[in-house]
């Protein structure tokens, strides 16, 4: 019999290992090179397992990306909290936590990730809602042009930094977050 028929079935823990797994998997060779059985693998789980967690591949992508959302809003939330000055607040966040994820490079699950986001409607969906609903939220704060384009040019740093053969230098990354944030220090409209 094997390890995984013999264990205490905790489902909370198997289902954070699949994710886990898979976020690595598509951090490391794509999410093309993702399949149900490797990903199972690592895991330590049978397919079967993983199945009873995620219907299947797409299932699974659409999950882990959910997660790395789960993770990109608690990080923002955080930076918020530690951010005293109100306007442009949830913009600043925002910079911050992409230009984290920028130094990380493609070596980041979200680089596989939302290189398939813009090929996949159902990513693109999850990926929309997310934003609309931080928008919506913070629109007392974070809603001057001037604050949208620092976090649309956000986005494009970090995809400029994708694309790059060895991304972009450090020392303009920090030029370019620095002068992204003080975009984000003006007064919304009323």
């Amino acid at each position: 019999m094997s390890q995984a028929h013999r264990r205490e079935k905790q489902p909370e823990q198997v289902r954070r290992s699949i994710l886990d797994q898979a976020a690595r998997s598509a951090a490391e060779a794509g999410l093309s090179a993702i399949t149900l059985q490797s990903v199972a693998a690592s895991a330590a789980v049978t397919k079967g397992g993983l199945l009873h967690h995620f219907s299947s591949k797409q299932a699974l992508v659409e999950a882990v990306f959910a997660d790395l959302l789960a993770k990109l809003d608690d990080e923002i939330d955080r930076l918020i909290e530690n951010d005293t000055a109100s306007p442009g607040r949830f913009t600043r966040a925002y910079i911050e936590a992409f230009f984290q994820v920028t130094r990380e490079g493609a070596g980041s699950p979200w680089a596989a990730l939302s290189v398939s986001c813009m090929n996949d409607p159902k990513l693109r969906a999850l990926w929309s809602d997310w934003m609309r609903g931080r928008i919506e939220r913070h629109a007392d704060t974070d809603n001057h042009p001037a604050q949208q384009i620092a976090r649309y040019a956000a986005d494009g740093i970090w995809l400029a930094n994708l694309m790059e053969n060895n991304g972009v230098e450090p020392q303009d990354l920090e030029r370019l977050r620095m002068e992204l944030r003080k975009m984000t220090e003006i007064e919304a409209p009323r």
